[in-house]
Formats: structure tokens, C-alpha cells, sequence
């Protein structure tokens, strides 16, 4: 947990209790033991309000906060303009409408209260319209801004990266946090071999990513000395960015997950842009290892893609022509289930569902 998080919370609890039991001490009524017994009990339940409040919006992000925080402005405007509004209306028309004080006030808190609720709500709404720029506050559209995509170590250890970023899809997105950069040159000089020639690896990377004009990659300076693990930075500064992780470590995604943040597997989008085989097809394929069915072949495409051949158990080693009968998409990517041509049967099947789980 952040030090300083944990500082603040156990701060305002004590507070919390502090304040309760002077002000309830304070009571002319009742005993000092009893008040202030009662204050204790009033401190610890407002302090656990306000560990519940936080828990609460953990996820809330800065951004979120400010257009909230100017909403509730708009709106506090809006509802003393009803309330003026009503107040004139009323001076006006004396001698007809006659209402009670009490009526009044009620009348006067409900405008008040709906002004302060259209105003937030309108412009929570209509945020992604407004164009204003407020230091710490900043509206854009995002229906027209694609989000930034903040690279990690294990994507820049990944060469595919400089494919998928030649061909323009990741232009104006790509952001690489220094701290990340300071971690590799540190990894580089110190540890095993092969730390060291990924650490190399990955800043090599960094300099082809730079070599691509239309890409425009960009580094942040934003650190959080407070936080010493690089994925916890790596998620503070996506909140604060309000941007995607790019990653390719299942445990960051993982973790990602549970702090809200959005994170894009390159593995998946590697097994998403992989050829689909249409059933009818026919490919070549090199028998590695018997199946789990009896004559069953399995095989390999050049991508990794797994292919079940039915009747190419007396193949192993060789290389045969297969006719594709369906494709199956699994948790883990895909699966290609086939005939051997020179074993190719209308009538003979085999149960796709339990080879599916044989794999998984």
C-alpha cells in the first residue's frame, strides 16, 4: 500500500474520533464518560463513511473528479439563478400568490437542489463538447482523440512491436515513460546474460520506434518516487493520462484488470490478426506428433496455430495435404481440424470437443 495513502487514511480516522469526542465532551447533557463514549463510537462510524467513500472511488480518476467538480459549479450557479428567478416572480405577483414560510424554503431547496443536479449531470454529459482549458483541467472530445497506449519493458523486448507500429495504426498513441527507459539501461549493465541482452533488445527497439517519422513516439517524465515497482507506476501513470497499457505479461494484465485500467495484449492482437483457414480449404502440413484419437496427426502452422489432422497418425514426420474441416477458437488461439487427403472419409468423424480439451 502507498505510504502516504495510508498516512492520510489512518490521519483523518483519528481526526475523525478526535473531533467527535471533543464536540460530544463539550455537551452540557449527560456525563463526561458517557459523551464521550458516544463520541467514540460517532468517530469510528465517520471514519469508516469515509474509508468507504474512498474505496468507493478508487477508481474515479482525476480527470472524472475535475469535470465533476466544474459541474457542481455550473449546477450551484444554475440553482441560485432558479431560486433569484422564483424569489422575482414572487415579488411581482404578492397580493396573488400567498405561501407559507415553510412552503417557501421547501420550494427554494428543490430549485436549488435540481439546478445544482442539472448543471453536473449536463455537463458530465456534454463534457466530450467542451473545449477549455483550465490548469489541471482539461476537455477534449474523446470521440474524436484516440486514447494513448503506454508501452511496458515486455513489449519492447517484443520486436513485432516495430511491425505493428510502421504500419500507422499506433500513430500519435505510443508514450514511453523514462522511469521504464532507466529500469533497461539499469538491467543492462547489471544482472545475467540474457537480462542484459533483452535490456539491450529493448532499447534498440526504442531507437527504431524512434526512426519511424509518422509514429511521432513520445516519452513522459512523469515519475512516482513513492511507488518503487515499475508496475505500479506503470498503472498510476494511466490513470493519470487517462491512457491504455500495452503489455505482454499476462500477470500486468491481470492486475490492470483489477484497478480498472484498460489493458491490450500483443499476444492477442498477434492471434487476432492470424489467417483464418475456411472449411473446404486445402493446405500443407508437417506431422509432428500422433493425436489423442487413434491415426490422429498433429501439426503446426508457421504463426504456432495447432492442426488436428484426422488420418495423419501414419504421417509423422512428413509432410501431407489436408482438406480443412472446421476451425475452433479457444482460450489459448486457434485450433484447425482436418482430413488427410489420402485418408480423406465423408463418413468418419471424430469429436472435436473432447481434443479441445485435451489442448486446453
Amino acid at each position: 500500500m502507498n505510504i502516504s495513502i495510508a498516512f492520510m487514511r489512518i490521519l483523518f480516522f483519528a481526526l475523525s474520533v478526535f473531533f467527535m469526542t471533543t464536540y460530544m465532551m463539550s455537551s452540557p447533557t449527560g456525563s463526561i464518560h458517557t459523551n464521550a463514549f458516544i463520541g467514540i463510537i460517532l468517530g469510528l462510524v465517520f471514519g469508516c463513511l469515509l474509508m468507504g467513500f474512498d474505496m468507493t472511488f478508487k477508481r474515479f480518476n482525476l480527470r472524472s473528479f475535475n469535470i465533476a467538480t466544474v459541474g457542481m459549479f455550473i449546477g450551484y450557479l444554475m440553482g441560485q439563478a432558479l431560486v433569484l428567478i422564483f424569489d422575482a416572480v414572487l415579488d411581482i405577483s404578492k397580493a396573488s400568490i400567498i405561501l407559507q414560510p415553510q412552503t417557501l424554503e421547501i420550494i427554494k431547496i428543490a430549485l436549488f437542489l435540481f439546478g445544482i443536479y442539472l448543471g453536473t449531470i449536463m455537463t458530465l454529459r456534454s463534457s466530450d463538447e467542451l473545449y477549455v482549458s483550465i490548469p489541471f483541467i482539461k476537455f477534449s472530445p474523446t470521440t474524436e482523440k484516440k486514447k494513448d497506449l503506454i508501452i511496458d519493458s515486455s513489449v519492447l523486448s517484443d520486436a513485432r512491436i516495430i511491425d505493428v507500429s510502421a504500419t500507422g495504426l499506433l500513430d500519435h498513441q505510443l508514450v514511453v515513460p523514462r522511469f521504464v527507459i532507466k529500469e533497461l539501461y539499469a538491467a543492462s549493465e547489471i544482472g545475467d546474460e540474457y537480462s542484459k541482452s533483452k535490456a539491450r533488445r529493448s532499447l534498440e527497439v526504442i531507437k527504431k520506434l524512434e526512426a519511424i517519422p509518422e509514429l511521432e513516439l513520445r516519452f513522459s517524465d512523469t515519475d512516482f518516487p513513492d511507488v518503487k515497482e515499475t508496475h505500479g507506476k506503470l498503472l498510476r501513470l494511466a490513470r493519470l493520462l487517462d491512457a491504455n497499457l500495452l503489455t505482454a505479461d499476462i500477470s500486468r494484465i491481470q492486475m490492470a484488470s483489477i484497478e480498472g485500467i484498460r489493458v491490450i495484449n500483443i499476444h492477442t492482437l498477434s492471434n487476432a490478426l492470424k489467417p483464418l483457414m475456411q472449411a473446404g480449404e486445402y493446405i500443407k502440413i508437417k506431422i509432428q506428433r500422433y493425436g489423442k484419437e487413434p491415426r490422429q496427426g498433429v501439426g503446426y502452422l508457421d504463426d504456432g496455430t495447432m492442426v488436428v489432422v484426422n488420418g495423419g497418425g501414419s504421417f509423422i514426420g512428413e509432410i501431407i495435404d489436408a482438406k480443412v474441416l472446421s476451425v475452433k477458437h479457444t482460450t489459448s488461439g486457434r485450433m484447425i481440424f482436418c482430413n488427410a487427403i489420402d485418408e480423406e472419409n465423408p463418413d468418419q468423424d471424430y469429436d472435436e470437443e473432447e481434443d479441445l480439451d485435451d489442448e486446453r
